[in-house]
């Protein structure tokens, strides 16, 4: 694994001193392609909304039962969310990320979302069927086998469940999250959900505040993690949904904030342009916090490797990585997967970069 690592290491082809001109970076015609392909959808904004406080399950380590939104009272009234989603929608919202606890036990307020703002995603633990009518991504979360699906999250048989509802829909991404200890589970689970003709993509454990158990990383974990994902793209290239660059950056032992200064209000304090301006994270109450406001509230920043997170943080750096074409490319491959996994009807393409290239002022490690 060792003499692997090193192959998957970027040798850049870039012209030392040399600065380019973005007019010289198109000059390629598939990046100037992947770039027309991906620009198309710059004009996402997005917000987050906890659907409801309840849960089918209880798993460990649980970002909505941390803090205070866990607390907020639900407000179920369909006219209410209706009236919400239109307000949104006029504040320029285009995307919707539906989480809670569990979206699916609300399955009539997540359609008038649906129905209000067409574009968005379901973050779910799948046990629960959500209608086709409901046209989102289904993002469904896989903390590895069953075994240890029953000690962490209390519930039994709950890959094959969730491929019983999911399989052979469109809609659905399977999330994998990688903890300290369920890394070799991740082949296992990649191989039985291949054989289902299943998409996957892959999350990064990030712990909660104060959260000090088994499940956080450490930078032992980070690069098993890392050697196994490259492995895990090479074998399943039609089933996986991810890059080189995506690994770089979720497995780098300096977390995204660190490497690229996050977006999101709570950690951001202008309110001039962007993420800062335009997001909120609503609570059941259909209030909403800017000091809290996070695509994952409550999470120890330093350590938020958090596949959401990026999907914001790293692609808002366009500019930093428009230096030179291999940068570029490496940073195309992230926006491709993460429309791929976030945008219905959006296929993401062929990597571009196969290889580890370093975030914008770090070494890959």
């Amino acid at each position: 694994m060792g003499a692997a690592k090193e192959e998957h290491v970027c040798k850049s082809q870039d012209i030392p001193g040399k600065k380019w001109k973005f007019s010289e970076i198109l000059a390629d015609n598939k990046i100037k392609e992947r770039w027309e392909k991906v620009r198309k959808f710059f004009f996402l904004r997005e917000s987050t909304y906890d659907m409801t406080n309840k849960c089918n399950i209880r798993c460990e380590g649980c970002y909505y039962y941390e803090g205070e939104k866990q607390f907020a009272k639900e407000n179920k009234d369909i006219d209410a969310w209706r009236s919400l989603m239109k307000a949104e929608k006029k504040r320029g919202i285009t995307f919707v990320v539906l989480a809670g606890a569990e979206p699916s036990l609300v399955p009539e307020l997540c359609q008038v979302c649906y129905e209000e703002i067409p574009l968005g995603a379901v973050a779910t633990n799948g046990i629960k069927f959500i209608s086709e009518n409901t046209g989102y991504k289904i993002h469904i979360s896989v903390w590895g086998n069953d075994k240890t699906s029953h000690k962490l999250r209390g519930a039994k048989n709950m890959l094959s469940r969730q491929i019983e509802n999911y399989i052979d829909d469109p809609r659905a991404v399977f999330v994998y999250t990688f903890t300290r200890n369920n890394i070799d589970e991740a082949r296992e689970i990649a191989e039985i959900l291949a054989d289902k003709r299943c998409r996957l993509t892959f999350n990064m454990f990030s712990a909660p505040s104060g959260y000090e158990g088994e499940l956080r990383h450490n930078p032992s974990s980070l690069l098993h993690t890392r050697e196994t994902i490259m492995d895990l793209i090479a074998q399943y290239p039609e089933n996986i949904l991810y890059s080189a660059y995506n690994t770089a950056a979720h497995t780098h032992q300096t977390g995204l904030h660190g490497l690229y200064g996050c977006s999101y209000p709570r950690m951001n304090p202008s309110t001039d342009i962007g993420l800062g301006r335009s997001f909120r994270q609503y609570r059941t109450d259909l209030t909403w916090d800017r000091d809290a406001a996070c695509c994952v509230p409550d999470t120890d920043c330093d350590d938020c490797r958090h596949y959401a997170a990026g999907s914001a943080v790293v692609t808002a750096r366009m500019f930093r990585h428009a230096v030179n074409p291999e940068l570029f490319k490496a940073w195309l491959d992230y926006v491709d997967t993460y429309l791929s996994v976030w945008v219905t009807g959006y296929e993401k393409g062929k990597n571009l970069c196969d290889n580890l290239t370093a975030p914008p002022g770090f070494k890959v490690f």
